[in-house]
């Protein structure tokens, strides 16, 4: 989720099903996308980083068939935990339904690394946000977008010094357009 939405893996971990809608509503006007609700965070008091911070984002495809295929294995552990899961409508919980700390996350993260290939000391979870920034920057999307999409909405400036990595080593968009522009007659 933190790597196709750039959500920070502390609003993941507070994320309720109540603020996730999966169909979204196609026929309203204007159209309703299905989305997520970035509202909390398992910050103290449970708010998002800052209050600015919070944001509704449209799912892409990939996040929205991960989440239905997800939320059936929940349902699956809920049933087999049975009295033993303690219900908080949280979208990522334990097998026993409580809220994940960070080295659960960080556990969890390293078994996904290890079983792609990676070397999992090499990689932690904020990397995926990281990666969803460069990414989209790599596509064009301008750094106010993206920081707007992740949460920094005081500017762009820590997407763009802090996040962004860009895979692409060349800034292309000057000689592009002057490449266009007509030659002078000698």
């Amino acid at each position: 989720m933190s790597l196709l939405t750039g959500a920070r893996t502390e609003e993941l971990r507070a994320l309720t099903w109540s603020h996730v809608d999966l169909d979204g509503n196609p026929h309203a006007s204007p159209p309703v996308l299905p989305h997520m609700m970035v509202w909390r965070s398992v910050r103290a008091g449970g708010d998002t980083k800052t209050r600015t911070s919070r944001r509704t984002l449209a799912l892409p495809q990939r996040c929205i068939d991960a989440l239905r295929e997800h939320r059936a294995r929940q349902t699956a552990q809920r049933t087999l935990a049975k009295e033993r899961w303690a219900d908080h409508d949280l979208v990522f919980a334990s097998e026993a339904g409580t809220p994940l700390d960070a080295a659960n996350v960080r556990r969890g993260f390293r078994r996904i690394a290890t079983a792609a290939g990676l070397n999992a000391k090499d990689w932690t979870p904020r990397e995926l946000r990281h990666s969803f920034v460069s990414l989209l920057s790599d596509e064009g999307v301008p750094i106010e977008h993206i920081a707007r999409l992740v949460g920094h909405t005081g500017g762009s400036t820590v997407t763009e010094t802090v996040y962004r990595k860009q895979l692409r080593p060349v800034i292309n968009d000057g000689a592009t357009i002057m490449d266009r522009l007509p030659h002078p007659n000698p």
